[in-house]
């Protein structure tokens, strides 16, 4: 099934934008593990819509139910299932969406793989809305990652082609707009307020780093730490480019300038740069391990545009009502974590099995 994932952590993600309630089903979480539910939900909060001028005007309280899998505050072995119910919808505004796809949004691609029969209101199973259930097993992953010793911090790295200033080294949960530089935050507001005003939407970069990590995590080929976190983060709607480290920077270097010199630290074995983003042949090192993830910009505007009307073949102009995030990106750095958690603690299960 296209909406599941993982090979010791399963998860299984569930519900469409305007249905009763979404959510998720998690398995393999070893028993006895306890879930602080107020750290919990002030990571879900990092994500919920209608908190601020740069989100949608959605109101949703993604405070999630639990079914099944734990007893009190603790897991029990069982299968973890979870919902966030659905309460501040208003499918109507989607109406014209039936026949005449947005540019730039999956509902054509939909219309032609459910023959018609998709939930079109509100994007169905393929709004931004279901990373909420993402973020509830991501949240849950990064909890036990922190027992671990392994920590997962991200930022806005650019917005609309205005790019933070200085490293990510620390996390930027606590900010209300997650960049390192305060004022470059401010410039990128600026940026989305007035795409706002003018009927358009911005887009832009998520950096994420994952410290503390062993080495030794992740396998060559198909299931590398690259790929194991590429399929969670190209699950989440906009994403559309990945690079781990350098990234494509490195394609410009030469041999001499991209590798990274292994060196002693404190009797460890560590790079002394770390242009590989702390994976070689898809087994992490044990260096941060760094990626970033390019958004587009939201494909729902107040600007008139052409499409085609599916129901008669002609072209039409489209004009989209609703309330919708002129930039996704601010709401996507939380819901990046949660995809690196679950990459990460995916890869530290199988790494159990492993060792002797």
């Amino acid at each position: 099934m296209s909406s599941s994932y993982g090979e010791n952590l399963k998860l299984t993600i569930f519900g469409q934008s305007h249905s009763p309630a979404i959510g998720v089903t998690i398995e393999g979480i070893p028993a006895g593990e306890r879930i602080d539910f107020e750290e919990l939900a002030a990571f879900l909060r990092r994500r919920a819509p209608g908190q601020n001028a740069w989100s949608t005007a959605r109101k949703e309280a993604d405070a999630p139910e639990f079914l099944s899998g734990l007893v009190g505050n603790t897991t029990c072995g069982t299968p973890l299932t979870a919902v966030i119910r659905n309460s501040d919808t208003r499918s109507k505004d989607y109406s014209n969406l039936t026949v005449t796809p947005r540019p730039g949004h999956a509902d054509y691609t939909a219309s032609v793989k459910y023959f018609g029969a998709q939930d079109y209101a509100g994007g169905g199973h393929f709004s931004g809305r279901l990373t909420a259930p993402l973020c509830v097993a991501g949240g849950i992953c990064l909890q036990l990652l922190k027992h671990e010793g392994i920590t997962v911090i991200s930022r806005i790295a650019s917005i609309g082609g205005i790019a933070d200033e200085g490293e990510l080294t620390a996390t930027t949960a606590e900010k209300d707009f997650p960049t390192v530089d305060t004022a470059r935050g401010e410039r990128m507001r600026a940026a989305i307020a007035q795409a706002r005003a003018e009927g358009d939407s911005l887009g832009g970069v998520v950096e994420c780093a994952v410290l503390g990590l062993p080495a030794g995590l992740g396998d060559p080929m198909f299931d590398g730490m690259e790929n194991r976190i590429a399929a969670l983060v190209f699950g989440i709607p906009a994403v559309k480019g990945l690079e781990f480290g350098a990234g494509f920077a490195a394609a410009a270097l030469r041999g001499s300038e991209n590798n990274d010199a292994f060196a002693v630290k404190d009797g460890r074995i560590v790079t002394v740069t770390n242009r590989c983003g702390g994976i070689l042949g898809g087994i992490t090192t044990g260096m941060p391990l760094t990626f970033r993830a390019a958004f587009k910009p939201t494909p729902s505007i107040a600007r008139p545009q052409q499409s085609v009307n599916l129901r008669t073949g002609e072209e039409e102009t489209l004009r989209i009502v609703g309330r919708h995030d002129p930039c996704i990106v601010p709401r996507a750095v939380p819901v990046v974590e949660a995809a690196a958690a679950i990459a990460v603690y995916d890869a530290l299960l199988a790494r159990r099995k492993e060792v002797r």
